[in-house]
């Protein structure tokens, strides 16, 4: 029995693994950063996360519309209809286009609430022209974003890896030089940080795009697009899986951020601790996102085929890899939890020895409860990608409005008081949040696919 699902791990392995890899290198370069950031001081450290949680919201709303792309994609691919796909890519990339301006607008409205959020004022004076910088770099990243899933919906899952890999390499050359003054470029600190981001992601962009270009199967999709000649039918399809999408990941990444705004009201060690557990714990959760997109690719091929039993097989050999996997991922983050912290901070820095000390000790707790969630985190990302292979997106953006905002914020908001649990009861809040996402999602996949299931055996 469990063989039926094990036989696919392989395969899932060979189509996940290129998009755990390119969304390991964007974590990876976060982790650099802060690692290079924390050099200058934990005030430093703390501007980059708060910065960072004004753009991580934007990016969710982007990143989510995106995945609208690859199950239309997925679908036209399987059934070999191509002017089905290029339609679908061309709306896509479109309303990419435009959504990304509209977020750059957006952060640079936003940015005097950084001033009402009872944030450590040093920090904010840090933070806002890091945002600045940062927030233009959205527009090529949700451009790379439609790309890629187009990309992803044609199974061809390595070359936005690729691009991904060389975004990185210019990142980290840049931040180094610019963060600390090297190779004769002038010292920048948490602004040189920025302009790295944003080089790299323009780059990275038109380098996806070449590849593309290069691709036999690619490359009638992505030249000789006609941008501005539009269906308004086709347009409507691409909100409608999009905007859902969109809002599910912004739910999520949104607790993930008001967790760090709880953070600074606890003050600036606090905030930096916060920032290093979220950092390690995203490396984890990119290994889910991997799979959740393997999941996305093959339900929406199996949809497109209209062969439900496999549909539902594949996807429950998708779930189990996750599983497994965060299992391991759980077991690494209880036996370091102590020693992966101290990456982030210098310890050879005798005027910020105690407030370093204490960034690890909270940091170390915070981990404890990252480890707690892996399983739950991975199996609600897995979920989600499942359904929007089945272009399912409607009731799962209410199950994560309820598990995140109904269910885990407050438990965050009153456990998270100085006087009660501080950090460790924010992140209590957010181990409620997933695990009740995680279940409610995986009763609705399986309703679905049974009832799938049950009808095509009976038109058989």
């Amino acid at each position: 029995m469990l063989k039926t699902y094990t036989k696919e791990f392989n395969y899932n392995l060979k189509l996940a693994t290129p998009v755990m890899l390119g969304m390991l290198g964007h974590t990876f370069v976060s982790l650099v950063d802060n690692i290079m950031v924390g050099q200058l001081g934990t005030a430093e450290l703390a501007a980059v996360s708060l910065g960072n949680s004004f753009i991580f919201i934007a990016m969710s709303i982007g990143m989510g519309f995106s995945t609208a792309i690859t199950p239309l994609i997925a679908e036209a691919d399987s059934e070999k209809n191509f002017a089905k796909g290029k339609s679908s890519f061309k709306h896509g990339l479109f309303l990419c286009t435009v959504l990304s301006v509209l977020l750059f607008i957006l952060m640079l409205i936003a940015k005097p609430l950084m001033y009402l959020m009872k944030q450590p004022e040093e920090v904010v004076e840090l933070a806002i022209p890091y945002l600045d910088l940062v927030a233009v770099s959205l527009i090529p990243l949700i451009i790379f974003q439609g790309f890629k899933q187009f990309s992803d919906g044609l199974s061809m899952t390595k070359y936005p890896m690729y691009a991904t890999i060389l975004a990185n390499i210019i990142n980290v050359v840049l931040n180094y030089a610019l963060i600390f003054g090297k190779f004769g470029f002038p010292q920048m600190g948490i602004v040189g940080a920025a302009i790295g981001t944003l080089v790299s992601r323009v780059v990275m962009l038109f380098f996806l795009w070449w590849l593309l270009k290069g691709k036999e199967k690619s490359k009638a999709y992505v030249t000789n697009i006609k941008l501005l000649s539009l269906d308004n039918k086709m347009i409507k399809k691409v909100l409608n899986l999009g905007f859902p999408s969109a809002m599910q990941m912004f739910f999520e990444v949104a607790i993930f951020t008001a967790a760090i705004w709880l953070s600074g009201t606890l003050g600036k060690n606090p905030q930096a601790a916060n920032q290093i557990a979220l950092n390690l714990s995203s490396m984890t959760y990119m290994v889910a996102i991997g799979l959740s997109v393997a999941a996305m690719i093959r339900v929406g091929n199996q949809k497109g085929l209209r062969n439900f039993t496999e549909l539902r097989r594949i996807a429950i050999s998708i779930f189990l890899l996750g599983l497994s996997l965060a299992f391991v991922f759980a077991i690494l983050f209880l036996a370091f939890h102590n020693i992966f912290p101290k990456l982030y901070v210098d310890f050879d820095d005798v005027n910020n020895l105690m407030d370093n000390s204490e960034v690890v000790s909270i940091a170390a707790n915070l981990l404890i409860a990252a480890a707690i969630f892996q399983l739950s985190d991975s199996a609600q990302v897995i979920l989600l990608g499942a359904l929007r292979g089945l272009q399912d997106v409607k009731i799962p953006t209410i199950i994560t409005f309820i598990a995140y905002w109904l269910i885990g914020f407050p438990i965050s908001y009153y456990l998270g008081k100085e006087d009660v649990y501080g950090s460790f009861g924010i992140w209590i809040g957010l181990i409620a949040g997933l695990t009740s996402a995680a279940i409610l999602l995986y009763f609705r996949f399986n309703y679905l696919t049974k009832r799938l299931v049950l009808n095509e055996l009976k038109v058989n």
